[in-house]
């Protein structure tokens, strides 16, 4: 587990405000001295000193606690994605928008080519999905009906309906879906 920077935390917080440490002093009753010295890690604070930064630069208490996840574990590069391919060309594949499946929602581009379809028979997920048509036309079984998404159309699929995707067209379709929880 990483440590917690408070001091580092404190003063990036502050310049995103544009104060100044006096400045900072003068709202918080703190002493200048003392906010530097926070600043550099010299001096720990009290609990009611952090009471005090928090509310004068309006920012959560917890916020000074925590670190951020680097950015790099949170971009997926258009190049760096995981795929799931179906097709010996892979043509017809899944392409991973999230980093990982770790948290509550799964981001998915689905890629199906001209006159093919995601399975054979409808299927379900425990999860419920909200998709996006980025490209072409697709016909969505879902249920006991069929409903034609044309690009720019979006759909919710509620839990546990049965369903499946098929392109009846001449260019490959892109569709774009959220699922919650992650079950690919």
């Amino acid at each position: 587990m990483n440590d917690v920077d408070i001091s580092k935390n404190i003063c990036e917080y502050r310049k995103s405000k544009g104060l100044s440490i006096k400045e900072l002093a003068n709202l918080t009753g703190v002493t200048s001295s003392l906010l530097s010295q926070i600043e550099k890690g010299s001096a720990n604070p009290s609990i009611n000193t952090i009471k005090q930064i928090s509310k004068a630069l309006d920012v959560p208490l917890f916020n000074f606690f925590i670190n951020d996840n680097p950015t790099e574990n949170l971009v997926v590069r258009k190049d760096g994605r995981k795929k799931m391919t179906f097709s010996d060309d892979d043509s017809f594949a899944y392409e991973l928008l999230t980093p990982n499946l770790q948290g509550a929602i799964e981001f998915v581009l689905m890629k199906i080519p001209p006159k093919e379809s995601s399975s054979k028979e409808l299927f379900c997920h425990k999860g419920e999905e909200v998709a996006y048509i980025m490209k072409g036309n697709v016909s969505l079984y879902i249920m006991n009906t069929v409903v034609v998404l044309n690009s720019g159309d979006s759909v919710k699929i509620p839990p546990q309906s049965n369903h499946k995707w098929e392109n009846h067209g001449v260019e490959e379709c892109e569709v774009i879906f959220a699922l919650t929880p992650p079950s690919f």
